[in-house]
C-alpha cells in the first residue's frame, strides 16, 4: 500500500482533501499539522465522513530535526501533499517575516527530507496570486507573474521557485504546482468546512458570520474597474479543489507527466464580482444581509480568474460545483456550527 502524507492536513483544504483521499483511494493516508491555524477536532469532523483509518502527526515543519525524527518512524512515503503555510493576505502585510520564515522554511525543510529518503511525487499548494495583477483575463498558465501584491503571494511566487530549481537538478522528482483561485464552500454533508480559529480575512466565512450576527461585513473597495465597482475574483469550491489534488497525485504516480515540474490552474474560468457573491447567498438562503463600503484594502488585486483548459485536458477534473453551490455548502456548515 503506498503511503501519502499531507502536510497542513487539519486546514481548511488539506482536510477536505484528506476526505477524498480517504473515500476514493486505498492509500495509507498520513496527515501532519502543528494547529497553528486549525484545531485538532478536525480530524473528528474527517471520521464522521469516512470511517477510514487516519493517521496524524503534530509537527511543526519548520523544525527540521523533529521534522526527519519523526517522518523517519514512518517507513517509506510514495507521495506528498503540501498544504501548511499561512495564507492571509492582511496579516501578511502586517507580519511579512513571518510570513517568509513559515511558509519557505517549511518548504525547504521538506524538500530536503524528500531529497534525502527518495521521495519523489510531490504537490504543492500555489496560488493565483502569483500572477499579481495580471494583464490579460482570464490568465493561462502561461501568463506572466508580475510583481506579487503581497508578502503572501511573494512567498508563493518563491515556493514555486524553489521547486522548479530543484525539479531541473533532481530529473527523478516529480512536481505538480496547483494555483487556486479562492477556495469557498463546505463539504456538501454540512460536516466539514473553512474554521478560522481568528476573525476570518476571507470573504465566504465573514458573510457566514454576518448572516448569524457574529460578524459585520465590509465590501473593501466599490471603485474598482469592473462591472459593479467591487474586485472579481475565480470562487472555486473547496471538495473540487481537493478532487484536483487527487487527481494531480495520480497523474504523477502513473508517469503521465511530460516534464517533471507541472502547472495548473484551479479556477471555474468564471470571474465573480464580491457584490455578486453577496447576492448569491442572499438569494440561495433567503435572507438579507446588511455590509457597509469600505475603503480598498491593502494587498488585493483588482481582478483575477481562470482559464482552466489544461487542468481539464491533462488531469481529466472538471469543476462540479457553482457559486450557488458554494454559498449554499457554506451556509450548511455554518449552522451546524451554531447546533456545536
Amino acid at each position: 500500500m503506498r503511503t501519502i502524507l499531507v502536510t497542513g492536513g487539519a486546514g481548511y483544504i488539506g482536510s477536505h482533501t484528506l476526505v477524498e483521499l480517504l473515500q476514493n483511494t486505498n492509500y495509507r493516508v498520513i496527515s501532519l499539522d502543528n494547529f497553528s491555524n486549525s484545531l485538532e477536532k478536525t480530524y473528528d469532523r474527517i471520521k464522521k465522513i469516512s470511517p477510514r483509518p487516519l493517521e496524524t502527526l503534530a509537527l511543526d515543519l519548520c523544525d527540521k530535526t523533529r521534522l526527519y525524527e519523526a517522518l523517519g518512524r514512518i517507513g517509506q512515503i510514495d507521495g506528498i501533499i503540501h498544504f501548511a503555510a499561512y495564507k492571509s493576505v492582511p496579516e501578511s502585510m502586517k507580519e511579512p517575516l513571518l510570513y517568509y520564515h513559515n511558509n519557505l522554511s517549511s518548504l525547504n525543510n521538506l524538500l530536503s527530507y524528500a531529497n534525502d529518503n527518495g521521495i519523489n511525487h510531490f504537490i504543492f499548494s500555489s496560488s493565483c496570486s502569483v500572477y499579481g495583477n495580471a494583464d490579460d483575463l482570464p490568465v493561462t498558465e502561461e501568463s506572466p507573474l508580475k510583481k506579487a501584491e503581497s508578502p503572501y503571494g511573494h512567498t508563493k511566487q518563491v515556493g514555486e521557485d524553489m521547486i522548479s530549481f530543484f525539479c531541473k537538478s533532481n530529473p527523478s522528482f516529480n512536481a505538480v504546482l496547483l494555483r487556486y483561485f479562492n477556495p469557498v464552500g463546505a463539504h456538501m454533508s454540512g460536516l466539514l468546512g473553512e474554521l478560522p480559529l481568528n476573525r476570518p480575512n476571507n470573504l465566504v466565512p465573514i458573510i457566514t458570520q454576518t448572516a448569524v450576527g457574529k460578524n459585520a461585513l465590509t465590501v473593501f473597495g466599490t471603485d474598482y474597474p469592473t462591472r459593479d465597482g467591487s474586485c472579481i475574483r475565480d470562487y472555486i469550491h473547496v471538495s473540487d479543489i481537493a478532487d484536483a489534488h487527487v487527481r494531480a497525485l495520480h497523474f504523477l504516480m502513473e508517469g503521465k507527466n511530460a516534464s517533471n515540474c507541472k502547472v495548473y490552474n484551479l479556477g471555474t474560468g468564471n470571474g465573480v464580482t464580491v457584490l455578486e457573491a453577496i447576492a448569491s447567498f442572499e438569494k440561495v438562503t433567503g435572507r438579507t444581509l446588511s455590509y457597509g463600503i469600505g475603503d480598498r484594502r491593502g494587498g488585493d488585486v483588482i481582478a483575477i480568474y481562470a482559464n482552466n483548459t489544461l487542468a481539464k485536458k491533462e488531469l481529466n477534473w472538471v469543476p462540479r460545483f457553482g457559486i450557488d453551490d458554494m454559498m449554499l455548502s457554506a451556509w450548511k456548515w455554518q449552522q451546524n456550527l451554531e447546533l456545536e
